[in-house]
């Protein structure tokens, strides 16, 4: 089977790995370690296509121990005893460089079968994640290695490499293969920053590029069909699926209009309906509030009308609800107090119901009448001063009226009610 042009052409050396300067550049502090051949326990964290096997390939080359190379999505714990049988052996005398790709798909037994050959030197662990490794790597473990976070590549990054592989791609052609000025950039555009995706692009253009006058041609609108969608990278159970959310949230509560409805348009191209329908619910009781009490009446108008007409028309009662809510006034007073009241009871700082707020009909016989609960209606104003919080609280204060107007106003007219 021929090996897939993202293989032949990977780097061999770290000048060639695209992007990562901030891991790779000339005096960055990985690229240092490499070029000195030590050994450390590392954990590679980032998207697919970024580099990271290739660091690892090139980390590999420099290092004498025998390299070994487990994927944990199809690795099983015999695999890890099978390595862990030649540590010693004439096979491995000083121990071996271990290559882990994708991690977080070993459970703890498994990362924890590691530890005893890591703590005495003779496993050198290279895991890579696209996950958080702080969520998905036992803790123990990762005290043990130095995580190195490699960035998603921009399509300046990914150009070289596309037009690299069309070069090469070209050499092997029977016949001449030509490609319109444009393509490299399309091509590198809408991979999402993913070399790997980009340059299986390239061999299935080339494998489909039409014939004329004799010679092979890539033209630039059958790069766009072949990228289409390429550029999402998205995962409901990942990372890039809570950043786009919180992003999401961030940008309404920041108030900016184009930023929310970019991030609803990408969880939407996505497919993802009710992720969004669900946060936009959160923000507007977390972020709104009492600035504006009505907006979660209209955002939940909002969602279930999205929800019963569905995608793709389930953008528009959406799109109002992100521009209404990140164009309101903001307020997380209430949001505040709650987090604080839920705190206070957790630590313990609570006591009984008041005995006058109780539901008691009738006293035990001897016992102290209770004290009589004064019925607000029965007032000025509709209030009376007594006490509601528990003893052990009696005098906290949990919530705090907001700036915006519609508190301000609230607390204006109890001020002058309680005469404060």
């Amino acid at each position: 089977m021929e090996q897939p042009l993202a293989d032949r052409i990977r780097p061999k050396t770290l000048d060639e790995v695209v992007g990562q300067r901030h891991l790779l550049g000339s005096d960055a502090l990985l690229r240092r370690f490499i070029e000195k051949g030590a050994n450390a326990n590392m954990i590679f964290y980032g998207p697919s296509g970024v580099g990271k096997t290739t660091v690892a390939n090139i980390i590999a080359q420099r290092t004498s121990r025998p390299l070994y190379r487990l994927n944990a999505t199809t690795a099983s714990t015999q695999d890890i005893r099978d390595i862990m049988a030649d540590i010693g052996t004439m096979v491995a005398p000083n121990g071996v460089l271990l290559y882990l790709d994708e991690i977080q798909y070993f459970n703890k037994r498994q990362q924890q079968s590691l530890l005893e050959f890591m703590e005495n030197g003779k496993i050198t662990l290279i895991a890579s994640t696209t996950e958080n490794p702080y969520f998905c790597v036992f803790n123990a473990l990762l005290s043990r290695s130095t995580v190195f976070e490699f960035k998603a590549l921009t399509a300046e990054d990914v150009e070289p490499a596309v037009v690299r592989g069309l070069k090469i791609v070209a050499e092997e052609s029977p016949l001449p293969l030509t490609w319109e000025e444009e393509v490299p950039k399309v091509i590198a555009s809408a991979c999402g920053g993913d070399v790997r995706k980009a340059l299986n692009a390239v061999e299935f253009l080339c494998e489909a590029a039409k014939v004329q006058n004799g010679q092979l041609r890539i033209t630039a609108s059958d790069a766009s069909e072949a990228t289409q969608r390429s550029a999402m990278r998205y995962d409901r159970e990942g990372d890039s699926h809570y950043d786009l959310l919180s992003a999401l949230q961030k940008s309404i509560r920041g108030s900016d209009p184009d930023a929310a409805i970019h991030y609803l348009a990408k969880l939407l191209v996505a497919g993802d309906l009710l992720s969004p329908c669900r946060r936009l619910l959160v923000i507007a009781a977390e972020d709104i509030g009492l600035a504006y009490p009505q907006a979660i009446a209209i955002t939940k108008a909002c969602v279930d009308a999205a929800l019963q007409i569905g995608l793709p028309e389930a953008r528009l009662p959406l799109a109002e609800a992100a521009v209404l809510l990140a164009t309101s006034p903001k307020s997380n007073t209430a949001h505040n107090a709650i987090i604080e009241a839920m705190e206070d009871v957790r630590k313990g700082k609570t006591g009984d119901v008041p005995r006058h707020l109780q539901n008691v009909h009738a006293d035990s016989a001897g016992s102290a009448p209770a004290p009589r609960y004064k019925y607000p209606h029965d007032y000025p104003n509709r209030w009376v001063e007594q006490q509601y919080l528990p003893d052990a609280v009696k005098n906290k204060q949990y919530y705090h009226y907001g700036e915006n107007k519609t508190e301000q106003a609230a607390k204006a007219y109890w001020e002058k009610i309680k005469g404060r």
